[in-house]
């Protein structure tokens, strides 16, 4: 059984081939991340050119920056989530704090309370594409297509009583999208850890 401790191999090969400089990691980065950074950042700003600049932004800090993803402390899938949450909620208060000073509607209170529902949504959209299938599957059958538990666990094909353990399971995880801590931070499940 692996160390929980020793990062996955192929962050840590990342991480390496990235502070070598080599530019076809910084490609096979990006294809296998883009989508998750858009969509983050577009979930957060709401504006398609926006998030294409931010996307543009986060690809261009790792490639400028490679040592600061350290393999040891978390995935690289959660820091690259992390980064463009921070780097999309600074573009998002930007962006309203001009339109505050043009004299546009709402108050800082109101950009506030718009860039922390941003932030949990982009968060519950991390926790959720980076769910295990089988919970994304079973909750995905109850919300979206509002099946109950049992109709969960015949499309499923697994018992009533497992049904029922993923979407528990599933939820809980959505849960911690309130967590204050910071974006992108792994998920706690239940209490104390």
């Amino acid at each position: 059984m692996a160390q929980r401790d020793v990062p996955p191999r192929w962050d840590r090969k990342m991480q390496q081939r990235l502070a070598r400089g080599e530019a076809a990691a910084l490609g096979e980065l990006y294809d296998r991340f883009a989508s998750l950074v858009h969509g983050l950042a577009h979930r957060v700003v709401g504006d398609e050119h926006a998030a294409d600049a931010i996307t543009r932004d986060v690809f261009a800090h790792v490639w400028e920056h490679p040592d600061a993803y350290d393999p040891k402390r978390e995935p690289l899938r959660t820091w690259l989530a992390a980064l463009t949450s921070r780097l999309a909620v600074q573009r998002l208060r930007s962006l309203e704090t001009a339109a505050l000073a043009r004299g546009g509607p709402g108050t800082p209170e109101d950009l506030e309370r718009k860039v922390r529902h941003a932030s949990v949504a982009a968060r519950a959209d991390y926790i959720v594409q980076s769910m295990p299938t089988p919970l994304r599957a079973a909750l995905e059958l109850a919300y979206f297509q509002r099946r109950d538990y049992h109709q969960t666990a015949v499309h499923l094909g697994v018992t009533d009583d497992e049904a029922r353990r993923r979407l528990r399971l599933g939820l809980q995880l959505l849960a911690t999208a309130h967590d204050t801590e910071a974006p992108g931070a792994p998920p706690r499940v239940g209490g104390a850890a």
